[in-house]
């Protein structure tokens, strides 16, 4: 687990200064903290640099990126991890090839050659990034995992292609423009990003489970994104159901098969254990699958509706795991909250991000740089709230009156701490989301909701830019709509949801960005493409029976859970919004009083001043609803949010500081060995 970067340029004799890419390593050195490579590629007019983690193959010189192939044609930057490399390697290895590193990232290096990029993709399996130029083809290919665990953007100026893991990086080449874009604010304020977007005018993502490839086509960029891997759930006229028995026990099976490669590591691994399912789940097979005790990470907040720490500690005590428990409170997560933003580079409508850095920051000081966690399950297995209203509403058309009443008032009861954050208050129905799924899917609802208030606050240019701006259309015409037809309700939702809210948050302000912030690699192992192949053949009774999320999950796993647990319906992670605590809301009023002051809006130029104090004003009436004060909290982040990135991407000198941060680094040109530098001559 690393970060890599590199630049590639039109004109294929105007060399990569290393300096430069020394530089780009080293502000994003959080993500590889170990050590630091670059290569050129001076006659071809490119150069890679990588900062790096060590996980596997611990062995600085040997493992030491970017890597050259021994024909000296390919050249690779990887931040992530290949599963099941050992396997891969030693059938390579009776074929004749010859590894000079014991590190997972060096079979592409060997199957790319003899298989091509199309059918090399479908061997990779795991969490990944990784740029691979192909010096015979002249072409640069830059590869995401199959969710976007991994982050990978890229953008284009004044003939230079940059990319890099985080966002930070691009900036630190000096000729790539820093701005807001007026889409990118919306999008920013009212929570939910379009697909493949950034906040950031003209920087761009590689798309999950895609491959881009970049060529030099008579003087120009040609720049073309080819698809690998979809969540493709069958048609309705596909779907063969089998026994119940059949699903759980494939279920089982492939989870632990899925956990068993993430305890794969040359360093300690262990688990992050919340009271939910699908944690306690990973730490009963890590700790079957293990001798010694398994170290368990656990996250506590002083708020008695959000704590899940009783329940962590029964299954810690069932399987004899090493816990480690760390409470938090108001003043933890708000004095963090703009370091947080420093490393997930976008906004965050709740504090969960900034607790899950103070966490990875914990397990970092711990000793440990692995843990696997539960991200994923409930986007397998339809775990969120806003799954089963969605079920209920569009999926279950052979219900009688007095079972849907049943439902109706299920509902309302198990959803009441969800309103306003991940459900809306009241039903909202987007008409481009209408025409392209049949309905507005309920996870989209609270954000699309929440956009009511974002041209009342935002700066009255950006505004009028913005007036006839269609958040719901930019999201629905960035699916495919070939995954979306003849496929049930459940199945749409859960796709929507795994290419909006999953890639664009819990993997990022909640998954990787906060994890790598303190060099920290989460391993997922819910999302191991094996196991969610497995998963969109599961027909919606096995996700969701009656009053029972996850069904299958907990059958599989029924052995393995403490009954309370079983028995005890989805509970969503997430920290106490401020308005629920007096600490937390002066915390939060402190920040507000700096990064929302009449000069700090004036001079980002994002926000309107009257706008703010109107919606602090809404929140603090004493006749708004406690569902709206939850939606109002989240848009007070996400202003907060805006502002501190105008403060720390646009505002300050990045060029500079990352030369910088080198320099205090000690990483320098001179500080590679030559042979591993310049291959041009080879």
């Amino acid at each position: 687990m690393c970060g890599i970067a590199g630049v590639l340029n039109v004109d294929p004799q105007f060399s990569v200064d290393p300096q430069l890419l020394v530089n780009m390593a080293a502000i994003q050195y959080h993500r590889g903290p170990d050590g630091f490579g670059y290569r050129t590629l001076d006659d071809r007019g490119i150069g890679f640099a990588h900062a790096r983690l060590s996980i596997i193959d611990l062995d600085e010189n040997r493992g030491r990126q970017p890597f050259v192939s021994q024909d000296q044609q390919l050249l690779l930057t990887h931040n992530g991890e290949f599963y099941d490399y050992k396997r891969l390697r030693a059938d390579l290895s009776s074929r004749g090839e010859r590894f000079s590193s014991k590190s997972d990232s060096e079979i592409v290096l060997h199957l790319y050659p003899r298989l091509g990029l199309e059918d090399m993709l479908p061997y990779l399996r795991g969490e990944f990034a990784f740029a691979l130029y192909d010096k015979r083809k002249d072409k640069l290919i830059l590869v995401r995992d199959r969710f976007g665990i991994k982050p990978l953007y890229w953008t284009q100026v004044n003939g230079s292609f940059v990319f890099g893991s985080e966002i930070k990086v691009l900036f630190a080449h000096p000729k790539v423009p820093r701005k807001i874009s007026d889409t990118g604010l919306y999008h920013q304020l009212m929570q939910t990003i379009a697909p493949g977007t950034t906040p950031f005018e003209n920087i761009h993502q590689v798309a999950p489970g895609h491959a881009l490839i970049v060529e030099r086509v008579h003087g120009k960029f040609r720049i073309t994104s080819q698809k690998y891997w979809d969540m493709d759930f069958p048609l309705h006229s596909e779907r063969k159901e089998k026994e119940d028995q059949y699903y759980i026990e494939g279920v089982r099976e492939k989870l632990l098969e899925a956990v068993q490669h993430r305890l794969e590591a040359d360093v300690p691994v262990a688990c992050y254990l919340s009271g939910g399912i699908d944690s306690c789940s990973i730490l009963g097979l890590s700790s079957a699958s293990q001798q010694s005790p398994v170290k368990a990470f656990t996250i506590g907040f002083d708020d008695a509706d959000y704590d899940e720490t009783a329940i962590a500690k029964e299954m810690a005590a069932a399987t004899g795991a090493d816990q480690d428990i760390m409470m938090l409170n108001a003043r933890h997560l708000y004095d963090n909250f703009a370091r947080t933003i420093w490393h997930t580079e976008r906004s965050i409508y709740n504090t969960l991000g900034v607790a899950k850095l103070l966490m990875s920051q914990h397990v970092n000081r711990a000793g440990y740089r692995v843990v696997v966690t539960g991200e994923g399950s409930d986007e397998l297995f339809s775990g969120y709230p806003s799954f089963r209203r969605d079920m209920f509403l569009y999926g279950m058309d052979h219900l009688n009156a007095s079972e849907r009443v049943a439902w109706e008032q299920m509902l309302a009861e198990s959803n009441k701490l969800f309103k306003g954050a991940m459900l809306a208050e009241e039903a909202w129905a987007d008409p481009f989301l209408d025409k392209t799924l049949g309905f507005t899917p309920s996870c989209l609802q609270p954000w699309l909701a929440s956009s009511q208030h974002v041209l009342g606050i935002v700066d009255a240019g950006r505004a009028k830019n913005l007036k006839d701006y269609q958040a719901g259309q930019a999201i629905a015409d960035a699916l495919d709509v070939d995954m979306l037809a003849e496929r049930h309700p459940l199945d749409k939702a859960q796709y929507v949801w795994i290419k909006t809210q999953l890639e664009g948050q819990i993997l990022t302000w909640g998954g990787d960005r906060v994890d790598m912030a303190n060099s920290m690699e989460a391993r997922p192992a819910f999302l191991d493409h094996h196991l969610a192949e497995f998963a969109t053949q599961l027909p919606p009774s096995m996700r969701i029976r009656g009053r029972v999320e996850k069904f299958v999950l907990r059958e599989a796993m029924k052995g393995l859970l403490p009954t309370v647990l079983y028995e005890r319906e989805k509970f969503a992670f997430m920290a106490p919004p401020a308005h629920t605590d007096p600490e937390k809301w002066q915390a939060m009023k402190g920040l507000a009083d700096r990064y929302l002051s009449p000069a700090a809006i004036n001079d980002a130029g994002l926000l309107s001043e009257n706008g703010v104090n109107a919606l602090f004003a809404l929140h603090e009436n004493p006749n708004t609803s406690a569902a709206t004060q939850v939606q109002l909290d989240a848009v007070i982040n996400h202003m907060l949010s805006v502002q501190m990135m105008h403060e720390k991407f646009i505002a300050a000198d990045l060029p500079r500081l990352a030369q910088e941060q080198a320099v205090k680094l000690g990483w320098s040109v001179t500080s590679v060995p030559e042979n591993e530098r310049d291959y041009s001559r080879h």
